[in-house]
């Protein structure tokens, strides 16, 4: 299992250093380059529960390999390619194999370890899955500038073939023990429903969140989902069964597993763009002083489990959030030219509480429920770290270029920049929400600085902002953790 989420792992981080490259290759538009990550997202989003149901019934093994292989080969097609249109689409189709496959990781874990062994065995997933999340930038940037970016996709072969070769030596075939009718309405109001509400959110930055485009497709997966519940409650045999939300660590597992991920993917993308735009240096480089923060998320997987047999998955939730929580709001404190010293400590806390979070609350939402629902619970998870994340960029990334484009004018002319320039920089502030600095061919020396010093000046207060987010966010969890405090311990004879 732990080979299969870190042959994902990887290629989710690695496609963010090959993009540019991709693009340079195919002359393709940044919208184009977005689409790169974003079909993925969108895919993978909309059909984990799916793939966890599809384990459920046909057997979470068969699933698991078909994922593993599938996956594999898509990431041979897309380094083989000649297009940007290609690329785009066989993204898509590689988060489809992702959805078979990492649903079903968690199912073959819940039915290889019963009781206690579970929280280990889900310690170590959270282990694999911060080392591809660590490697994934340093592995990526080596082989695209020594090898080129198709190097990235084919590396996911051999990883692939030594996955399934394991796997059919390892693995137990498990599935439900009565065979249900698929419940085809339930798979179309909910994938219609997540595909609406993740194709608004990915677009709100280009149509903005004020435009009717963006609501509408929001609202609209929203009655979707609506419709969608309704549905699972009257039907006899339901995709997702709305009994296993009754469980109160389920249903509050799940909230904070969303809201963790919103909190980390919204710090480590806008703190990533900090340490290459603002401070310059490449992705390897950045991805080296990331290290703090993912080796402690590798560590912390397994004290969780710990704590999870100790004291409840409350303990380590609430904690993990807190501890998370004050590291992202000391991040509101940095300053352009802050010292490497000023990000390392709050990178350990926000790895150490956030492994603690995602091992407990993964062992609350898989272990608590049937066997015969253990797919479709890894299905639950996998899809609210998915979403998680697409919320947390989303949103953070609004309230960054809010931010920016508010302030941005005013420090332009503060710092002598002449009016008509100020307004022409100003109606770029896309860019300088990416941490990019506009300057026109031309401009003298001492104004080009005092566009630098403005433009990075208005990207901080934008971070400053989003941190600030991200940690409210994260106390919000907290309180949640606080309220699973009467649930009991996992039985070891369950």
């Amino acid at each position: 299992m732990a080979l299969g989420v870190i042959m994902v792992g990887i290629d989710g981080s690695v496609v963010a250093v090959a993009n540019p490259y991709i693009g340079r290759d195919f002359n393709a538009s940044l919208a184009q380059l977005q689409w790169v990550t974003n079909s993925y997202l969108l895919v993978i989003a909309v059909t984990l529960i799916l793939g966890g149901k599809f384990g459920d019934r046909y057997g979470r093994r068969l699933m698991f390999q078909i994922g593993v292989v599938g996956f594999a080969l898509t990431s041979v097609a897309i380094g083989l390619v000649g297009d940007i249109g290609s690329v785009i689409a066989l993204r898509g189709v590689q988060g489809f194999f992702g959805a078979l496959l990492l649903p079903n990781t968690l199912a073959l874990l819940k039915e290889a370890y019963p009781g206690d062994a579970l929280n280990r065995a889900v310690g170590i997933w959270v282990s694999a899955t911060a080392t591809a999340t660590a490697s994934g930038p340093i592995l990526g940037g080596f082989m695209v500038e020594h090898l080129g970016w198709r190097s990235v996709f084919f590396i996911n072969l051999p990883l692939g073939i030594l996955t399934f070769v394991v796997g059919l030596f390892t693995l137990v075939e498990s599935k439900e023990s009565v065979l249900e009718r698929f419940d085809i309405p339930g798979v179309i109001t909910l994938a219609g429903g997540l595909s609406a509400i993740t194709y608004g959110l990915i677009q709100a930055q280009g149509w903005g969140w004020s435009s009717a485009m963006t609501w509408s497709f929001v609202v609209g997966g929203l009655v979707l989902l609506g419709v969608f519940v309704i549905l699972e409650i009257r039907t006899a045999h339901p995709l997702v069964p709305m009994a296993m939300f009754r469980i109160r660590s389920v249903s509050i597992s799940s909230v904070i597993v969303l809201l963790n991920f919103f909190s980390l993917f919204g710090v480590l993308f806008f703190v990533s763009l900090y340490l290459q735009s603002v401070h310059g240096f490449t992705p390897i480089q950045a991805g080296f002083r990331l290290l703090p923060l993912t080796i402690t998320f590798a560590i912390s997987g397994p004290i969780g489990s710990r704590m999870v047999e100790r004291f409840g998955g409350w303990l380590p939730i609430t904690a993990g959030l807190l501890v998370t929580a004050v590291a992202i709001f000391s991040l509101a404190l940095l300053q352009v030219d802050s010292p490497f010293l000023n990000l390392w400590p709050p990178f350990i806390l926000i790895g150490f509480g956030i492994g603690l979070v995602v091992t407990a609350a993964t062992d609350s939402i898989v272990g608590e429920v049937d066997d015969d629902e253990a797919g479709v619970a890894g299905g639950i998870q996998t899809t609210a770290i998915q979403f998680g994340g697409v919320l947390g960029t989303a949103i953070c990334g609004s309230i960054l270029f809010s931010a920016v484009a508010s302030s941005l004018f005013g420090n332009l002319t503060a710092r002598g920049v002449p009016e008509d320039l100020a307004r022409r920089v100003a109606a770029k502030s896309n860019e300088v929400a990416q941490g990019l600095v506009p300057v026109e061919p031309g401009t003298s020396r001492a104004i080009v600085k005092a566009i630098t010093d403005a433009s990075h000046q208005a990207f901080m207060s934008g971070l400053h902002a989003t941190m600030i987010v991200g940690g409210v966010v994260c106390l919000v969890g907290a309180a949640l953790g606080l309220a699973m405090r009467g649930v009991p311990k996992p039985d070891p004879q369950n």
